[in-house]
C-alpha cells in the first residue's frame, strides 16, 4: 500500500465533481479527482455506440440549464473548447393523433402558434416570458446556491413584489395541469409545460411539477435547448481541460473503496487497491447519497437518526434509453417536429396522466411517453451528411428485473410509438443500441436502477429535505466530507450547482473563519440528528 497527500480528494468525475475540483483548484488547492470508470463525465458523455461516424450521447443530451447556469458561465468553458449548437426549433410535442405544438427560439413565434390554436393563449404565454425575463438572474442565483439563499432570495423578492411573490410561491408547489388550466384555454401550452415537467419524474398532477415545466419552457425561450458541438462529452472535455490547466489531477479507472473517517472527520479515501490518499482539507463526493453514506462512509460513522432518515430517501423512476443511427431524417408527418432538437411524443394530456398513473402504480405503461432527441438536426457534426443520430428514453417503474427479452420487447414498443407518427422510421434504422436500467447503472454506478435525477424531484425531497431532512447544504454529518452530487440540493440536471456548493462549503470550512463555520455546522447537525 502507498499513501499520498493532497488538499482535497473529489470522488467521482461527473460534471459536479469536475466543477467542484475546478473551483478548489482556482483557490490554489492541490486537487485529485478519482473516477471509478474508464472516462470522466458521469452522465455527460458521448461515444460511437451505434455505427461508425455516429456520435451518440450516452445519457444526457440537451443542456438548457448548463447554458443559463451562472456556475458554468463563471468557468468560461468556451475558452477550453466548448461550443454550443442549436436545432432550428427548441422542442415539439406530437400527440398520437399527430397534432403538434412547437416551442420556437423566438417567443413571438411560439405565442403566435398558441394563439392560432386558442385565441388569448399567445398573450398569456408572453406574460410568462416577461415574468421570466424580470426574475431570471435572481431566480437562478436562488435556485443554484446553498440553502438559505441569502443573496439571491432578497433580489428575487424585490423583482417579484409581495403580491406576485405569493402567487409565484404557489406555482412552485402547484401541479402543472392546474397551472396550465389557470393560464391557458387550449391544450398546446399545457402539453409543452407538462412534457417539460416530465424531464423529471413528476407527472401532470404531482405537486411541484408546474415549476419544472415552467422553468424548462422559459429556458427554452431564453437560451434554447443547446447541445455541445461534437457530443455531450465535449462539455466534460472542457471541464477536464480547465482543471488540468490549473494543476488539478484526474485518475480514471480508480474506484474509491471507502472514505477514511477518524475521530468524526474525513481524513482521505482508500481506493479499491488499498492505496490511501490523505485529504489535508476535505473530501468531496460526487456520489449518490445512499451509496456514499452506506458503502463509502459506513453507517457506524453517522448519527443513528440520520441513518434512519436515509431509509426514506426516494429514487426517481427508472429509465430505458435507445440510440439509433438513421439513414435519413426522421419522417415526421407533423412538419413542426422536423426541425426540433427535442420531440415529446406518445401522449396527449390524458395520455400523460395515464402514463404517470401507471408509473405510480408500478405498472409498465402500455403507451410510453417518449423524450426523443434529433442530434444531427441540432449539431450536423454528429453523423454523416444526410443521416441522423437520434435517441429516445422513457421512464419505467423501478425494480422490474429486466431480462434481455423484456428489454427487446419494450424497445420494439418504443419504436412502434415513433413509427405511428413518423411512418417509415424503422426502415431508416442502420443500427440501434438499447440500454435498460441495469445497463445504465453499469455504465454509471450513480444511476441506480436507471434513476437519472439523483433522487425524486418531488417537493418532499427538495431544499432542506434533500437528500434527507437537514440543512439543505453540502455539509454532511462527517466533518470535512461534502456531498457534491445530484442527490444534494439543488438536485439533478447539468448546472454545476451541487458541485459548486460543495466546493464553497469546503473553502468556508478551511478559511479564516473555518473553525467557527465548522462548529456551527456540527452544532446544527447534533441538534438535527439527536435522539429525542
Amino acid at each position: 500500500m502507498t499513501a499520498e497527500s493532497v488538499d482535497a480528494v473529489v470522488v467521482g468525475a461527473g460534471h459536479n465533481g469536475l466543477v467542484a475540483a475546478n473551483l478548489l483548484a482556482d483557490a490554489g488547492w492541490e486537487v485529485l479527482v478519482c473516477e471509478a470508470t474508464d472516462s470522466p463525465g458521469g452522465a455527460v458523455r458521448s461515444a460511437e455506440i451505434t455505427a461508425p461516424g455516429f456520435q451518440n450521447d450516452l445519457f444526457s443530451a440537451f443542456y438548457p440549464l448548463a447554458a443559463a447556469s451562472p456556475v458554468l458561465a463563471g468557468l468560461d468553458l468556451p475558452a477550453h473548447g466548448l461550443r454550443w449548437r442549436h436545432a432550428p426549433a427548441v422542442l415539439a410535442h406530437v400527440t398520437p393523433d399527430d397534432r403538434c405544438t412547437v416551442l420556437h427560439r423566438d417567443p413571438a413565434r411560439t405565442a403566435a402558434d398558441l394563439d392560432a390554436a386558442a385565441p388569448g393563449d399567445g398573450e398569456a404565454w408572453l406574460a410568462l416570458v416577461a415574468q421570466w425575463q424580470r426574475i431570471r438572474d435572481p431566480l437562478l442565483e436562488t435556485v443554484l446556491r446553498p440553502f438559505p439563499p441569502l443573496r439571491g432570495a432578497p433580489r428575487l423578492l424585490r423583482a417579484l413584489g409581495a403580491a406576485e411573490g405569493l402567487r409565484f410561491a404557489r406555482m412552485v408547489v402547484q401541479p402543472v395541469r392546474g397551472f396550465a388550466r389557470e393560464h391557458f384555454r387550449g391544450e398546446g401550452a399545457g402539453l409543452l409545460l407538462a412534457g417539460n415537467a416530465l424531464h423529471t419524474d413528476l407527472g401532470p398532477d404531482a405537486a411541484g411539477s408546474a415549476v419544472f415545466g415552467w422553468l424548462l419552457s422559459m429556458l427554452g425561450q431564453d437560451v434554447g435547448f443547446p447541445v455541445p458541438e461534437g457530443g455531450a462529452g465535449r462539455l466534460t472535455d472542457a471541464l477536464v481541460a480547465r482543471l488540468r490547466s490549473r494543476g488539478g489531477r484526474l485518475d480514471c479507472d480508480r474506484p474509491v473503496g471507502s472514505v477514511v473517517v477518524r475521530d468524526g472527520r474525513a481524513r482521505g479515501v482508500r481506493d479499491a487497491e488499498g492505496n490511501v490518499v490523505v485529504a489535508r482539507r476535505a473530501v468531496l463526493a460526487d456520489v449518490a447519497a445512499p451509496l456514499l453514506y452506506r458503502e463509502l462512509v459506513g453507517e457506524q460513522h453517522l448519527p443513528a437518526r440520520f441513518v434512519r432518515d436515509l431509509v426514506g430517501f426516494e429514487w426517481d423512476t427508472a429509465t430505458v434509453k435507445l440510440d439509433w443511427a438513421l439513414d435519413g431524417p426522421v419522417p415526421w408527418t407533423a412538419e413542426g417536429a422536423r426541425g426540433a432538437g427535442t420531440v415529446h411524443l406518445g401522449a396527449d394530456a390524458d395520455g400523460l396522466r395515464r402514463y404517470t398513473a401507471d408509473l405510480t402504480a408500478d405498472r409498465l405503461p402500455d403507451e410510453p411517453f417518449l423524450l426523443f432527441g434529433q442530434m444531427t438536426t441540432a449539431d450536423p457534426s454528429r453523423s454523416p451528411a444526410g443521416t441522423e443520430s437520434a435517441w429516445a428514453y422513457t421512464h419505467v417503474p423501478r425494480g422490474l428485473g429486466w431480462t434481455e427479452s423484456d428489454l427487446a420487447r419494450h424497445a420494439d414498443r418504443i419504436e412502434q410509438t415513433v413509427e405511428r407518427v413518423a411512418p417509415g422510421f424503422r426502415a431508416l434504422i442502420r443500427a440501434r443500441h438499447v440500454a435498460g436500467p441495469p445497463d445504465l447503472q453499469r455504465r454509471n454506478p450513480n444511476l441506480v436502477d436507471g434513476a437519472i435525477n439523483g433522487g425524486t424531484a418531488a417537493v418532499h425531497q427538495q431544499l432542506v429535505f434533500r437528500p434527507v431532512p437537514g440543512l439543505g447544504r453540502a455539509d454532511t454529518p462527517v466533518d470535512g466530507l461534502f456531498l457534491a452530487g445530484s442527490s444534494a440540493h439543488p438536485g439533478g440536471a447539468v448546472h454545476g450547482g451541487a458541485g459548486a456548493n460543495a466546493a464553497r462549503a469546503a473553502l468556508a470550512a478551511s478559511g479564516l473563519a473555518g473553525p467557527l463555520y465548522r462548529r456551527a455546522v456540527q452544532a446544527a447537525h447534533r441538534r438535527l440528528y439527536r435522539e429525542d
